[in-house]
């Protein structure tokens, strides 16, 4: 049973409160707020307890989101309610950020009013709730059925609007309503890689972690059909020789989905409801279908002048048309380094050291695969020594690789049936995220 539920910013501001049984006092905000910061490290516990009451909070979007109770709540199914509040709010809403909830606060007390009844939670179902909330979403950028920078001459389409743009999703669902009937569904496959790689090119740890979430824009979506590729096995069962071998160690599925074709065909079905929804969820562990997209060859030595001298070549093996974006590479530097020089192989590089954090960092904005990139760097290092010099590393990257999976899992098909009227757009996408990439030099 929930006494208090409210969000705030990541500065203590606060954007929603509700009190549902008035059981504690009116001080609780700040009395979290306090507890939180006081606290040391990034993640403070998500239960916490202040004399009789209860609080349990997550982090989502920048903001926390935090209920109090006074019983002997079950923490875990408070914390998924908050999960999934924060979800119910983003579909409606279109993006989950301060700006957004400010915008919003009556949508989201409406929203409160039917999905909690004296603090007892009722649903966090869209489909349930589209029949009782009456307040349209207000978005900081409306979506516009007019993008002139998609229209070629005389309104032709160009090659710009046949892709889905990243942002397309982040629009409230019942703004289907405003655009004239258009409906849409995306399905987003997204994975994150952990790998860490030894000092000798070893692969010595991978670890992929991936889901398929389903954005339905469609007001009445009828039965969805998610082809994934006929070669796709789960643990130690046995491969069928159709295609590619796909192969996953752990998979879940939500509760809506149906998996009568699952076993013979490969076959995801489901009726999704209005809003975003993880429809599947796998991992993958000490294995991966192809080399790791990045290899770091280093070369670390103490040039006449007593500097450090690092000659770094990071190479992107992924294949030719593909490529990866916001390619960030931070190199820990021994402690008292003063000033960087670098030479760099191409001019859209950046080499920056950042002297508190003792690191240098090498951003790519975009790096084909297929090719490689170098930078020769010399860091003045005052007193520096053979035991200095093992202060350099691991290297650690981050990166976005957009149209790929690590795995090779694919979307065969996405099929509606029946077939819905009027014009559907359907979208299926592909990203990976670097969780944890580090190179040991």
């Amino acid at each position: 049973m929930i006494s208090q539920l409210f969000i705030l910013s990541s500065k203590g501001d606060h954007l929603i409160y509700k009190d549902f049984r008035g059981a504690a006092g009116s001080d609780v905000v700040s009395v979290f707020y306090e507890k939180v910061t006081a606290l040391t490290g990034d993640q403070p516990p998500v239960v916490m307890t202040h004399k009789d009451l209860h609080f349990m909070h997550v982090r989502q979007g920048g903001l926390y989101w935090v209920a109090t109770t006074t019983g002997d709540a079950s923490p875990f199914s408070v914390i998924d309610f908050l999960n999934r509040l924060s979800a119910l709010v983003k579909d409606y809403c279109g993006s989950l950020s301060e700006k957004s909830v400010q915008m919003n606060f009556a949508l989201i007390y409406e929203l409160l009013d039917e999905v909690v009844d004296y603090g007892h939670i009722q649903t966090t179902s869209s489909d349930v709730l589209k029949n009782f909330i009456q307040t349209e979403a207000i978005s900081s950028r409306p979506f516009s059925l007019f993008d002139l920078s998609n229209v070629g001459l005389f309104g032709a389409d160009t090659q710009q609007s046949k892709v889905a743009p990243s942002s397309a999703a982040t629009r409230p669902i019942q703004s289907t309503r405003e655009q004239g009937g258009k409906s849409e569904i995306f399905v987003d496959v997204i994975e994150r890689m952990s790998v860490v790689i030894g000092s000798n090119g070893v692969l010595m740890k991978v670890d992929v972690e991936g889901e398929i979430k389903v954005k339905c824009y469609m007001p009445s979506c009828s039965e969805m059909r998610l082809g994934l590729n006929e070669e796709f096995s789960i643990g130690k069962s046995q491969l069928r020789g159709y295609g590619a071998a796909v192969h996953v160690d752990e998979c879940s599925f939500h509760q809506v989905v149906r998996l009568d074709e699952f076993d013979s065909h490969r076959i995801l079905r489901l009726c999704p409801s209005q809003g975003e929804q993880t429809v599947m969820q796998y991992q993958l562990s000490d294995a991966l279908p192809s080399a790791p997209p990045f290899r770091l060859f280093p070369t670390i030595e103490r040039d006449s002048g007593g500097r450090l001298l690092m000659y770094l070549k990071l190479r992107c093996d992924l294949p030719p048309k593909s490529s990866a974006v916001n390619v960030c590479a931070t190199i820990p530097v021994p402690k008292g380094s003063v000033s960087l020089s670098q030479e760099l192989s191409s001019p859209d590089q950046s080499v920056e050291l950042n002297v508190q954090s003792r690191a240098i960092v090498w951003r790519v904005p975009r790096f084909p695969g297929g090719t490689q990139l170098s930078a020769l760097l010399k860091v003045e290092v005052p007193g520096l020594c053979s035991a200095s010099m093992l202060e350099v590393g691991p290297v650690s990257l981050t990166f976005e690789l957009p149209k790929f999976t690590a795995t090779g899992l694919q979307i065969r098909f996405l099929r509606l049936s029946p077939v819905q009227p009027g014009l559907s757009q359907r979208w299926v996408r592909y990203i990976t995220h670097s969780d944890s990439y580090t190179i040991r030099i």
